[in-house]
């Protein structure tokens, strides 16, 4: 049973497009051994023209490891029963939260990151796939920390190295201290976020490395702008200067993949190595996107000072 194998796109050096996969062809531990080797080489697979099912969305997701939860209770779960693991993620208009960038309002925006980095372990990767897709924008983009490392500059990268960040559940970006696009303007909140975000000020802060290595020896330079509150040991005027110019050179210096979503995608991105980040939309168009979340972590990653988590964090005890 082949599956084809080809690059994600000619502007990307990270990445892969896999097609020809169906329930059957998962059967086969060689097919599921070749495209986990392609998943751990590449940082990125995209699934084209595969069953568009949430039942094929947990097959693909099973191929890379144990689902887990998501930790946050206000994000809405699909049925448990036939497909733990799935959250759903819809943009209705009447649902509100909307930003303004450079004077247009959008709807499904989220800045550069990386997921979970307010919990002391990082999952393994997430699988998203589209349920209704906008006619216009909510692109989802994905950058390579490796990429990253390498285009940062010399004097920054020699600054950064060895130092660890400091991140809280802060999904406010009027509250976004690094890599905050100047023009962001918060018209509204969505009222299912206002709990968290006011529950999660009373929770320990998390702290994962600003540049880690690889297996393959690789660095990789794993910052996410947002939800990032500082520099361990750093929090000054010089340690609050250093992370914002990284955040701003992340801006400037990144070469991102942008996905334009059809129902037939599905797509699995490298937790440990890749940022993401959404484009946002006209609010008056829908959006609804679902996703597993593949568990493991790195283990390089703790809580400030020895606190203790919460399940809001993913802690399993």
């Amino acid at each position: 049973m082949a599956i084809k194998v080809s690059p994600l796109s000619d502007d990307v050096a990270f990445g892969a497009r896999i097609s020809g996969v169906t329930s059957a062809v998962l059967g086969d531990e060689r097919v599921r051994d070749q495209i986990r080797t392609v998943f751990e080489d590449r940082g990125l697979i995209l699934f084209e023209g595969v069953e568009p099912s949430g039942r094929m969305h947990v097959d693909i997701s099973n191929v890379f490891g144990q689902l887990k939860d998501h930790p946050v209770p206000s994000v809405a779960r699909v049925d448990q029963e036939t497909m733990p693991g799935v959250i759903d993620m819809p943009h209705y208009p009447e649902l509100g939260g909307f930003v303004e960038i450079e004077g247009q309002t959008l709807a499904s925006w989220l800045p550069w990151h990386f997921d979970h980095c307010y919990n002391n372990e990082l999952n393994r990767a997430g699988v998203l796939r589209a349920i209704t897709v906008a006619p216009e924008g909510g692109l989802t983009l994905f950058a390579d920390g490796v990429q990253l490392y390498r285009s940062l500059s010399p004097e920054l990268r020699a600054r950064i190295e060895g130092c660890n960040i400091l991140y809280t559940l802060n999904l406010a970006f009027d509250d976004m201290r690094f890599g905050r696009p100047p023009t962001l303007r918060v018209l509204d909140v969505r009222e299912s976020q206002k709990e968290v975000i006011d529950y999660a000020k009373t929770l320990p802060r998390a702290v994962h490395p600003a540049v880690w290595t690889r297996a393959d020896g690789e660095k990789v330079l794993h910052i996410s702008p947002w939800m990032s509150a500082g520099i361990e040991g750093q929090e000054d005027d010089a340690g609050d200067a250093l992370l914002h110019a990284i955040c701003d050179e992340i801006a400037e210096k990144v070469q991102p993949y942008a996905h334009r979503w059809s129902t037939n995608d599905m797509l699995i991105w490298d937790n440990w190595r890749m940022l993401h980040a959404v484009s946002g939309m006209d609010p008056s168009y829908s959006r609804r996107m679902q996703r597993t979340t593949i568990k493991g972590d790195y283990g390089l990653g703790y809580f400030e000072n020895g606190g203790v988590g919460d399940k809001i964090l993913e802690m399993t005890v």
